[in-house]
């Protein structure tokens, strides 16, 4: 039989202090599951609200991009230095080792290569699958205003009720095509139609008049792309005013990957993300942190 629970000290119920009603970090995030805000903690730091995202999923459309061509010697290296990494499910089996603890964002759209339409994508994961992978969420193109707009819009729609479904996050990616221009009233037209439709993150390219009103305007953290290569200090200076513009975040690929020294510009775009480190404090870092090799 237990003990009567007798002769012990007063039972401390503090009856005077009101049951603390946890909030949560993320921009439109309070109202989700439980399992659905652990995987965004997993993925946004939450000391700091935000991310340093990895991108290696090129090869899904572009085969072995520059700089890819040797994921377990270039890339795996360089994981740790990230908060999440955004791959294809092909290398996270082949070639990371299952030991890594870094959140992962699973690319789950593919069909076309860089020889066709690009917008012309199907979802190309399962969602069991990408539960049997542990996923910290799923993510996919959407064309607004390519060929296949509906199609990728109906792509993203089914990936957010399998999330809602088993507590997986949808990062929505607007892809830009070749002939459509690169303004704030497109992204701001993109990035909201991914939230309206139930994307709990949307990744968009920085553009350098009224970025903070495509912020403003959706309802969930915005993760700036990193975009094709350009100078290391170029680089920090996005990635700075992306942040300084309410962005949670940066995904970055070929700015880290074919850098000269991507451990230490993937370590001086933390220091932009986390520390609130200027473009120019970042760069000498970056330099200090190459000459060491």
């Amino acid at each position: 039989m237990p003990e009567a629970d007798q002769g012990k000290q007063e039972k401390q119920y503090h009856t005077d202090i009101p049951v603390e009603k946890h909030g949560f970090f993320l921009k439109g995030a309070s109202s989700l599951d439980w399992g659905m805000k652990n995987r965004l903690s997993r993925i946004f730091r939450p000391d700091t609200g935000k991310t340093v995202m990895f991108a290696i999923d090129h090869g899904y459309f572009q085969g072995p991009t520059t700089g890819l061509e040797r994921i377990d010697l270039n890339i795996v290296p360089l994981m740790q230095y990230s908060d999440a990494i955004m791959l294809t499910r092909g290398i996270l089996r082949t070639t990371v080792p299952p030991t890594l603890t870094k959140a992962v964002v699973m690319r789950s759209s593919g069909g076309p290569s860089i020889l066709k339409e690009l917008s012309d994508e199907e979802i190309a994961v399962d969602i069991d699958d990408a539960i049997r992978m542990n996923v910290a969420a799923i993510t996919l193109q959407v064309f607004i205003g390519g060929e296949y707009e509906t199609r990728s819009i109906r792509n993203m729609a089914k990936l957010v009720d399998w999330g809602y479904r088993y507590g997986i996050p949808v990062m929505a990616v607007t892809a830009v095509g070749k002939n459509m221009v690169r303004d704030a009233k497109y992204f701001r037209l993109a990035c909201r139609i991914c939230a309206e439709l139930g994307a709990q993150i949307v990744k968009t390219y920085y553009v350098p008049e009224d970025f903070d009103t495509v912020v403003a305007s959706c309802p969930v953290p915005i993760v700036m792309a990193g975009g094709k290569k350009i100078p290391e200090l170029d680089a920090l200076t996005m990635s700075y005013n992306a942040i300084r513009e309410g962005a949670a975040g940066v995904d970055m690929g070929r700015n880290i990957f074919q850098s000269d020294a991507p451990v230490a510009m993937m370590k001086a775009v933390n220091r932009i993300v986390h520390e609130n480190m200027t473009p120019e404090e970042a760069y000498d870092y970056f330099n200090s942190i190459k000459a060491e090799g």
